[in-house]
């Protein structure tokens, strides 16, 4: 056992020390379908390197969300390992999960996951509020992220106030908000309009100029097309890994 834990604080030092922010190695999940398995991830092997813009792409049923599941630490593997930012995640409790996903992910759902009664400024905040920060602190990295996002005029604003592109530039503040090791945003277009659509995926252009690590997961090739890497998945498995820009 200690073995096994010096090897995996090994590995976790080289892909820091190598600028490595996700890796998977041989990475499974399968369902129990009645007396059925049903393997959704078929030991993948994936490696996105800091600062990175990557689109997962494939069908329904190809495996994708099941894969930015396990990559956003929202469920976890039934086998094989994954490290995000040099520390091995695959093994550990629903509690440390949840501290993972508050420090090193920032989400962006298709369907924005805003508080209706809330301010964009309150929505913005709530991250930096589970992991306790001082209201000071707070109030001042929520302004900065909405700016960010060319919103700070809206801050008073609860949802209902705003266009559907505007309450993506909320939940992509939140995102933004604790400084994340990675952008990992689902669909973020799927509810808006071409155009709308079109300023979101220049804001995350922005936003990777800017250093961020964004990894977007979609079905749409226009919008995979924003990314500098597209990944292509189908049956659970990398069917195409190709650098587009």
């Amino acid at each position: 056992m200690a073995k096994a834990i010096e090897e995996a604080a090994d590995i976790g030092e080289q892909l820091r020390r190598d600028g490595i922010v996700i890796r998977t190695f041989d990475l499974w999940k399968t369902y129990l379908m009645g007396e059925v398995e049903i393997h959704a991830v078929r030991g993948v092997d994936l490696e996105i390197r800091k600062g990175e813009y990557v689109a997962i792409m494939g069908p329904s049923g190809s495996g994708k969300s099941t894969l930015m599941n396990l990559i956003g630490c929202l469920d976890t593997p039934t086998s094989g390992r994954y490290y995000i930012n040099g520390r091995l995640v695959s093994d550990l409790s629903d509690d440390e999960l949840a501290r993972i996903r508050n420090k090193e992910i920032g989400f962006v759902f298709q369907t924005f996951n805003l508080l209706p009664r809330a301010t964009a400024l309150h929505n913005v905040e709530l991250p930096l509020i589970y992991a306790g920060l001082p209201k000071e602190v707070r109030l001042k990295r929520a302004i900065e992220a909405l700016r960010q996002v060319d919103l700070e005029d809206r801050m008073h604003h609860k949802p209902s106030e705003l266009s559907g592109g505007q309450r993506q530039r909320v939940a992509i503040a939140r995102a933004l908000v604790n400084n994340p090791s990675i952008l990992l945003a689902d669909e973020p277009t799927g509810n808006l309009d071409t155009a709308t659509g079109n300023e979101i995926m220049g804001i995350f252009a922005r936003l990777h100029q800017q250093g961020n690590t964004i990894v977007l997961v979609t079905h749409e090739h226009d919008i995979a097309m924003h990314a500098h890497r597209v990944i292509h998945i189908r049956d659970g498995k990398i069917e195409r890994d190709e650098r587009i820009k």
